[in-house]
């Protein structure tokens, strides 16, 4: 057998050494069927096409690098090149960062010339930010103050409000040359820290340099910079605030002692000293800035109680001559004027006749009852009206003016009701102020009491008393109802109540009223709408009873006239409306019950004003009919839909019996394609079996050919020395016969 298979190897290797052509076509041929094979059987790839390259976000004019492929390396060489560097990190489809771009441009003008404004897009995805980078929102602003840094901005993207910003950072510490400076400084600011450092000994002492960090460290938690830094270099303005050490760092305070930073307790460092300001500051009113997003920030402001909220126009870059007069109302609400300011660590000893006050401080409280003990009233007496508040011991007496009672001087401390003071911009949160009830005139006031639910608009009285009026044991203010806008009222049968109209609709003496209360997302009072309906339509054009309805999810009511669930229903009879009626909960709201309840309340008849003179047994004969009408309609509904039911029942059934014989038809081909995928492998094994033994003929013919051409070669080069040997063969027998001849000539 396998001599058998050799031969016929050999055999055709003759033959394809004979017709080589033929062994090359057999090869190509071989190729073409496998190359449609594979790429038909091979996995088809997703061809997803590549994404333009970025362009510009910011105009190439503006005086800013805009790092569009997000060259973040770029970054760090533009921060050697400048002091202050502002780093602009977002996405170009991100709606956010296109309404920043016009405030940060504006910004870059102004500023270019002392702040390096960078841009980078950080969405690129072959930039190296979003490979760094993982921002979860946009956009992302960095300040950098030289290598210190970075400084996150997380106020407003406006202009003016990221221009305070970055002047803070460019000048984190005020210098304060003299004693006037000083009182100004203090008197401007409700937080102000000062730093007492002498430069004689280095130019920049490694104190100045700590207490400049903590500086740049406090803006990354005061955005709105209420607490401010400043530097005093001069003994004599130093020892205005009572600093006397070199080094030292002074927290001024307003209701309380001001304090020195304890050296002796806490390490020096940034850090430290930050973290210290704002463990021990205070301050009289508050900025909030609500995000606009989902933020409990205004709700967590509120739960510490009652809040007066001034909404006004303001400018971090100007000067706010309504928030100097607001700032003057809320200290005078907390401690009077700014001669009343002593610590309350004081402990005051009143005089029976007059109204002398003597104070005894203390640098610590737990040591004033053992100083107590020392002092008595006479010598204290005796003491003149000035004490310092950084002493060991220190005690001072002095005269309290008698507050009259309409007064809001020190009103914190003789009310229950401490208000707290916010202040919030009228150009970032109008809204939240129309919701409020805020109108064209600024600034608006509110004082929300959000455990009481109630809110106070202040309307046209004066501040001070829309304060003592609040205060007050029995407060006279009227609580403010926040609801939809008055609308011109359209012929309708159920009239449609809000908050302004309430108590002009419901409480009109000459017409009785039957109120519906329901809401937007109460969908038991969607289905009550038809029965309202047809009831009003009853008592169309009766002049002696009003259908109406209030939504109490828009409109707020009098603490009176509220209920405690919806849908409700309240009958207020004329003539009697302080005895209102309310509907029964366990009885079904239908029209004969709504009807019954109105018939049983009213106190006449309300079809004798009705200009038809209808009687109560028409109406009730009338309302016979129309339910006789719909239960019939509901009978021809009910026999439509059995008919439509029986129609999908059978269409069901014979879906039900295709979709069995598709069934089967599927679980035969899916039988049928593992028949196929099985021979398919078989026939590609044997086809592979194919090529290797073509492949292997291809060889031996290859090799074949290389034998036969030098079969050739040799043949050629054999026959040429044949030619060679025959012709000298010949000239020598040509030779040998002339010689022959020639002897045969002398033998002759």
């Amino acid at each position: 057998m396998l001599q058998r298979l050799r031969a016929q190897l050999r055999q055709a290797v003759d033959q394809m050494a004979k017709r080589p052509l033929l062994c090359c076509g057999a090869i190509l041929l071989t190729c073409a069927l496998i190359l449609p094979l594979t790429l038909t059987c091979s996995r088809v790839k997703s061809v997803v096409a590549s994404p333009r390259a970025p362009l510009r976000f910011f105009p190439a004019e503006a005086p800013l690098a805009d790092l569009f492929l997000g060259q973040l390396e770029e970054v760090d060489r533009l921060r050697e090149e400048a002091d202050v560097t502002l780093v602009f990190y977002y996405a170009p489809w991100c709606a956010h960062c296109i309404a920043a771009r016009q405030h940060v441009q504006q910004v870059a003008l102004r500023l270019a010339q002392q702040v390096q404004f960078v841009a980078v897009n950080c969405w690129w995805h072959q930039g190296r930010c979003r490979k760094q980078k993982s921002f979860f929102q946009y956009p992302v602003i960095h300040l950098y103050y030289r290598r210190v840094g970075p400084i996150e901005y997380r106020g407003p993207v406006r202009s003016e409000y990221l221009e305070s910003f970055i002047q803070r950072v460019s000048a984190p510490l005020t210098y304060l040359p003299s004693v006037t400076a000083l009182h100004t400084f203090l008197t401007q600011h409700q937080q102000a820290v000062v730093g007492y450092f002498r430069f004689s000994s280095s130019p920049q002492p490694v104190g100045y340099i700590i207490f400049l960090l903590s500086a740049l460290h406090a803006l990354r938690r005061d955005q709105q910079g209420e607490v401010h830094f400043a530097v005093v270099t001069n003994q004599a303005v130093a020892e205005g605030v009572a600093l006397r050490e070199d080094e030292s760092v002074y927290l001024h305070r307003r209701l309380n002692s001001s304090l020195v930073f304890p050296r002796t307790q806490r390490n020096f460092t940034a850090q430290a000293v930050c973290d210290w300001v704002f463990e021990n500051r205070e301050s009289i009113i508050h900025w909030i800035q609500p995000t606009g997003a989902k933020s409990y920030l205004l709700e967590a402001e509120l739960q510490k109680g009652p809040a007066l909220l001034t909404f006004l126009p303001h400018n971090p870059l100007t000067a706010n001559q309504l928030l100097t007069q607001v700032s003057a109302v809320a200290l005078q609400y907390h401690c009077g004027s700014e001669e009343d300011w002593f610590p309350r660590c004081c402990q005051s000893l009143s005089f029976s006749s007059d109204v002398s006050v003597c104070e005894l401080c203390a640098s610590r409280c737990w040591a004033l009852d053992l100083y107590l003990q020392r002092v008595s009233l006479s010598s204290c007496r005796s003491v003149q009206s000035s004490y310092g508040a950084f002493g060991r011991w220190s005690f001072c007496c002095r005269s309290i003016p008698r507050t009259p009672p309409d007064s809001i001087t020190g009103l914190q401390c003789r009310s229950n009701k401490t208000l707290r003071f916010y202040l919030l911009d009228t150009q970032l949160h109008w809204p939240l102020a129309q919701r409020l009830g805020a109108s064209a005139d600024l600034p608006f006031i509110t004082i929300i009491n959000l455990r009481d639910e109630t809110h106070y608009v202040l309307n046209h009285t004066d501040t001070l008393d829309f304060i003592q009026n609040f205060s007050a044991s029995y407060s006279p203010l009227h609580r403010h109802l926040v609801g939809n806008k008055q609308q011109q009222q359209t012929q309708s049968l159920i009239q449609e109540v809000t908050s302004d109209s309430f108590l002009h609709t419901v409480m009109d003496s000459q017409r009785d009223v039957l109120l519906l209360y329901y809401s937007a997302w109460c969908g038991f009072c969607s289905v009550l709408n038809h029965v309202f309906l047809q009831l009003a339509r009853l008592f169309q054009g009766n002049s002696a009873l009003t259908v109406a309805r209030v939504n109490v999810g828009r409109n707020d009511l009098p603490w009176e006239f509220m209920v405690d669930q919806l849908p409700s229903v309240l009958f207020f009879p004329r003539h009697r409306k302080q005895m209102s009626v309310k509907f029964p909960e366990n009885t079904p709201m239908t029209v004969p019950n709504l009807l019954r309840f109105v018939l049983q309340h009213t106190g006449h008849a309300p079809w004798e004003e009705s200009g038809g003179g209808v009687e109560p047994q028409s109406l009730l004969e009338a309302e016979l009919q129309a339910l006789q009408q719909q239960v019939f309609s509901l009978h021809r509904a009910r026999e439509r839909l059995s008919q439509q039911l029986s129609v999908l029942w059978r269409e069901n059934r014979r879906l039900t019996l295709h979709t069995h014989t598709l069934q089967t038809q599927n679980a035969e081909l899916q039988e049928q394609s593992g028949r196929l995928e099985t021979l398919y492998r078989e026939k590609t094994r044997q086809l592979s079996e194919t090529v290797h033994r073509l492949q292997e003929l291809a060889d031996a013919s290859e090799e074949l050919l290389k034998q036969n051409m030098l079969l050739k070669v040799l043949l050629t080069v054999l026959r040429e020395r044949d030619g060679w040997d025959t012709e000298r063969q010949e000239e020598a027998n040509g030779e040998e016969e002339v010689d022959g001849q020639e002897g045969k000539c002398e033998a002759s």
